[in-house]
């Protein structure tokens, strides 16, 4: 893209290749070589890597090209395709990116955010990586969440490259593979845990907004037990949020009342099963209940209006039927008060649809796909005429059921929506 005058200052004259090309044509160049990637998820992590080496070899056109194809390049360098990319990412590192705050580091954050090279950020992404899409503990693995969602916000946002900071967290990883993997990366011990942890993550948090007091840190994939009590402890004190609870929750609420236009309900007359009581599936469902709320029910009515299940089942009444596997290993102050007594303790998604009739199902469970059966889909059209299903975990292998399935089980009568972008239906 540098023409003459500008290959003399830089001294290139004669190191480029003589023709000059502007940036647009250079982008069609690189679209063409993507698009000779294979439609397949080997060829979207092939097309993920070739992403990366422009990105660390030419930022400008990198951003470029995917701010004039984000439709196209947004499963490429986030959902579903950076979910391998974080599987794989210490054996496909080629440089770093970002910022890497550890228990090595402990009293040094403030003067470690002086290293960043940019003094005008706008926005933090951060993870501990400990809840990485449906993939679990990822240790600084999870790096790659942060690096993906920021180049979104970029070409989606408008915010300009210079003003974004991905950032991980490395209190250690209870992944055992990865604690044995010599490409790991983070630190190779235990997660550090309770106070020692939220002292951490105070020491990050202070350095940050010292250096930059103006920025919005996003929590990112943080394991519930720690992603309530951060938000809690700091939304009245910092600009941040928590994408899984906050973000999830707000864009499931607009899927929601799309949904209930379409189907024709209100949703203060909607009842939802949900598949899921990790942070996004707590998120969500209390963004659902302020809906509700502002469509006129009270809170104890909306609440009564989920059912959500853990893995050992439905969150319920104590009454012995299945063993009340969640009462009796303990609730804790999150799940607590989702306990709905109109379903017994530990009762199966299937047995809950039956039981609880939801309109809806949420599934944000990120376990192995196909929660969602024939039978709970089918059962849904005995009590309503448009089911409503979204299947939401990530990746889409950890997609409770396809948009397909919904569709065929229901003769078409579903109504459906994905946490990642899939092929539409014809």
């Amino acid at each position: 893209a540098m023409d003459y005058p500008e290959r003399d200052r830089l001294n290139l004259r004669g190191l480029v290749p003589p023709r000059v090309k502007s940036l647009e044509e250079q982008a069609v160049r690189v679209m063409a070589q993507i698009n000779d990637f294979p439609d397949d998820l080997e060829g979207s992590v092939e097309a993920n890597k070739f992403l990366q080496e422009l990105h660390s070899r030419n930022e400008t056109l990198y951003h470029r090209v995917l701010c004039d194809n984000v439709e196209v390049l947004a499963p490429l360098v986030y959902t579903p395709t950076v979910g391998h990319v974080c599987e794989h990412f210490g054996k496909q590192f080629r440089r770093a990116r970002g910022m890497y705050f550890s228990v090595r580091d402990r009293g040094l954050f403030s003067s470690m955010v002086w290293n960043w090279p940019h003094d005008d950020v706008h926005i933090i992404v951060v993870t501990d990586g400990s809840r990485i899409l449906g993939l679990g503990d990822l240790g600084a693995h999870g790096m790659g969440i942060p690096i993906g969602k920021l180049a979104l916000y970029c070409a989606a946002g408008g915010i300009a490259p210079h003003r974004v900071m991905p950032v991980t967290i490395d209190v250690g990883t209870n992944n055992e593979s990865l604690l044995a993997d010599e490409d790991y990366l983070g630190i190779p011990q235990k997660r550090v845990e309770g106070q020692e942890y939220f002292d951490l993550v105070d020491e990050f948090m202070a350095a940050v907004f010292e250096r930059w007091p103006d920025v919005v840190v996003q929590f990112e994939d943080f394991e519930s037990s720690k992603a309530m009590p951060l938000l809690e402890k700091y939304r009245h004190r910092y600009r941040c949020f928590n994408d899984d609870i906050q973000g999830t929750g707000c864009v499931t609420l607009a899927g929601v009342l799309a949904s209930a236009r379409h189907a024709g309900l209100r949703l203060r007359d909607m009842s939802f099963l949900c598949a899921g009581a990790g942070s996004a599936g707590l998120g969500v469902c209390l963004q659902l209940v302020d809906g509700m709320v502002e469509d006129g029910l009270s809170r104890e009515e909306a609440m009564k209006r989920f059912v959500i299940c853990t893995s050992v089942g439905a969150i319920g009444r104590a009454d012995g039927t299945h063993g009340d596997p969640n009462a009796s290993r303990g609730l804790s102050e999150e799940r607590a008060i989702w306990v709905n007594e109109s379903v017994p303790d530990g009762a199966s998604l299937e047995e809950t649809t039956k039981l609880f009739k939801p309109t809806c199902l949420l599934g944000l469970a990120a376990q192995p796909g196909g929660l969602f059966t024939e039978d709970m889909v089918k059962s849904m059209l005995d009590y309503t005429n448009a089911p409503i299903v979204m299947p939401m975990s990530n990746p889409t292998a950890k997609h409770e059921c396809t948009p397909r399935q919904a569709w065929e089980w229901t003769d078409g009568k579903a109504i459906v929506a994905t946490g990642s972008p899939l092929d539409p239906l014809e």
